[in-house]
């Protein structure tokens, strides 16, 4: 349960999501004075605060006697079915989908990071069209929210990867119809511009915010079944001297995102910076925002350049083994790679 929804005063509420406390069980184990440290707010308001949460979370459980009753159960071979009854979203690159086991997941979330230039907005922007292929051609026929934090998405290149989209189902249409086979769906390119929601986000604060609005606009908007943000770590690294509190605030946000891929059955995808890492005498290249936000993601994927060519290698999945792929980015979005794969201008 969100602390949005808690009784108490707008400003009381603001202050409590800006400090990380954004839900009910972030609350449950702090004292008055830590409380009132983190608020700079008095003690005894403080201690007001969590009689408040604590009595909203208490009557948030389900009691029959004296044993409370855990809903959600579910058995392994039910899990299983699931697992092999999903689709995966394509990426538009059958060899980068190969490694990935088909392409990425729904009710997980995905890490993808790399060194500028390197296309993870492109590919972010290339799933948000591909969520929307219909299931008569393999898809999931489905929308997306795209948080921009960095400004990097381009509205003209979502169309271009659109129109290349719409071109390649009528292209499998027509294959289709020499088999007495024809599917209609809509491939107008524009229709696509119609179900991505775009969300711009200036603060680490409206970041957090949107995250805790997400579950509400997604139970209204059910048809969405892709959340991206580019990137994660943008507001998180700069001028945050408090690193307690960033570490707080990020490990919240992982937990609304975990809960929200699973409630929805929806797909999740981080796009990450990189930053340097002392490690055995050298400086190296790693994912940003550290050790511990390594475990926020299901899959964490790093993109790296090898010569021209760029190359995606799967760094941690419970499910699938660590890989490489190359991939290209072209005028038509994410490809497979040629064997001349250079770098290409885009618009």
């Amino acid at each position: 349960m969100e602390v949005s929804s808690l009784p108490i005063s707008a400003s009381q509420r603001g202050k409590l999501i800006s400090a990380g406390y954004s839900s009910l069980s972030s609350l449950s184990s702090v004292s008055p004075s830590h409380l009132a440290r983190d608020l700079k707010i008095p003690e005894n308001e403080a201690v007001e605060i969590l009689k408040v949460a604590s009595r909203r979370s208490g009557s948030d459980k389900i009691e029959n006697g004296s044993h409370v009753i855990m809903n959600g159960a579910q058995t392994a071979w039910d899990m299983l079915h699931e697992e092999e009854s999903s689709i995966c979203i394509t990426t538009s690159c059958s060899d980068l989908d190969e490694i990935l086991g088909g392409g990425i997941r729904s009710k997980e979330v995905t890490e993808i990071g790399g060194v500028p230039g390197i296309g993870k907005t492109q590919i972010g922007i290339q799933l948000a069209v591909n969520i929307q292929i219909p299931a008569d051609y393999g898809g999931l026929g489905g929308k997306a929210i795209y948080i921009d934090t960095e400004g990097s998405f381009m509205v003209e290149r979502a169309l271009q990867i659109a129109e290349a989209c719409a071109e390649d189902m009528l292209e499998y249409n027509s294959l289709l119809r020499k088999d007495s086979q024809s599917h209609q769906a809509n491939i107008e390119p524009k229709a696509f511009l119609d179900n991505i929601f775009y969300f711009r986000i200036c603060t680490y604060t409206e970041q957090i915010a949107v995250i805790n609005y997400l579950e509400k606009f997604v139970f209204e908007h059910k048809d969405v079944k892709i959340v991206i943000i580019d990137s994660i770590s943008f507001h998180f690294r700069q001028d945050f001297e408090d690193m307690a509190l960033r570490t707080r605030l990020l490990s919240g946000m992982a937990l609304k995102l975990m809960k929200l891929a699973k409630k929805f059955n929806l797909a999740v995808v981080l796009l990450n910076q990189v930053t340097t890492k002392y490690n055995e005498g050298s400086f190296q290249l790693t994912l940003a925002l550290g050790d511990s936000w390594s475990h926020a993601s299901t899959n964490r994927i790093i993109l790296y350049w090898n010569g021209n060519a760029r190359y995606a290698y799967i760094d941690k999945s419970p499910s699938m083994r660590s890989a490489s792929s190359p991939y290209a980015v072209t005028g038509r979005g994410i490809r497979n790679s040629s064997s001349n794969c250079k770098r290409v201008k885009l618009m």
